[in-house]
């Protein structure tokens, strides 16, 4: 499927280089474009044999759209901007939902409740009209954050305080953007389980025994409700190497999402293709954490039956 997708669009790529490139291409180097580039008017099965050569060989190939660097230089550049952005941002938002998700079941039937409407809200809200939203008010009437690029093109990319503190200045509205749209999602997922756990009887056993509240809370409740929530953590790490793709684009972020984008427009075979397969090794890695991380969290899961 990696390989036939990319070659279900219609169009040619070759065709949108030479474009690309004013037309200063000699004729006679376009089979030699379409050679380098896995295109030949071959047999659709001996492209495919020649595909699963060359990737264990460890050659994902050139890529069109940034030709003439390879597939992997450019997923190798664009792979730490969203592991960055994204990976951060998907780990606070667990952290404070699931969190806020505990203390709000803890203390259900207070004011606490008022704030599902709230966090409702927001988890129903599509975070790229959230992302427009927060770029029109903070990036363009307020003007007190950049509303596009990953750094100011002021500085050069390298490890100094200068490039570091311009590069977390604009990841500030994308990370904004990640964490409001998905902070709802963990915070009614883990009351909800909360809820159900703490009507458990070794939760009212626990509470029979004069333990106190904090421990009740945190070692009897929390700790049981929370697997369902470590499944979904793990599972959503894998799709952090897919980028946010839609926040990317908005903010011009160059990161694996803005980058497949920039790929299926120049309809980008060999890049479409390397960055499919990153992202499923990403998945069923994750999937793989998701199934070790819940046997370790969940002694039931060890007992031989």
């Amino acid at each position: 499927m990696n390989f036939a997708i990319p070659r279900l669009m219609p169009g040619d790529p070759i065709d949108l280089l030479v474009i690309r490139l004013h037309g200063q291409v000699d004729p006679s180097a376009i089979a030699s474009l379409r050679k380098a580039f896995g295109l030949t008017q071959h047999n659709i099965l001996l492209q495919y044999f020649d595909y699963l050569g060359s990737l264990f060989r460890g050659d994902l190939g050139q890529s069109i759209t940034f030709y003439p660097s390879s597939v992997t230089s450019v997923i190798g550049s664009a792979l730490p901007w969203t592991v960055g952005l994204i990976g951060i941002s998907t780990i606070i938002s667990f952290v404070l939902g699931t969190l806020l998700g505990i203390i709000a079941a803890w203390r259900r039937g207070t004011w606490t409740d008022s704030l599902l409407p709230v966090t409702t809200f927001f988890h129903s809200v599509p975070y790229f009209w959230l992302a427009l939203l927060l770029v029109f008010v903070f990036g363009v009437e307020l003007n007190w954050l950049p509303a596009s690029g990953a750094y100011s093109t002021e500085t050069t990319p390298a490890f100094t305080g200068a490039f570091i503190s311009t590069m977390l200045y604009h990841a500030i509205l994308p990370a904004l953007t990640i964490i409001i749209s998905s902070i709802a999602g963990w915070l009614l997922a883990m009351r909800n389980m909360m809820v159900t756990t703490l009507g458990e009887d070794y939760v009212t056993m626990a509470e029979a025994k004069g333990l106190s509240r904090w421990r009740v809370m945190t070692s009897y409740a929390a700790r049981n409700a929370i697997l369902p929530s470590i499944t979904g953590f793990a599972l959503s790490l894998g799709f952090v190497v897919g980028g946010a793709i839609l926040t990317e684009i908005i903010f011009t972020y160059p990161g694996v999402g803005y980058t497949l984008y920039q790929a299926v427009q120049d309809e980008d075979f060999p890049l479409m293709q390397g960055l499919f397969l990153i992202i499923s090794l990403a998945v069923v890695g994750a999937n793989l954490l998701a199934d070790i991380a819940y046997v370790l969290l969940d002694p039931r899961t060890r007992e031989d039956r």
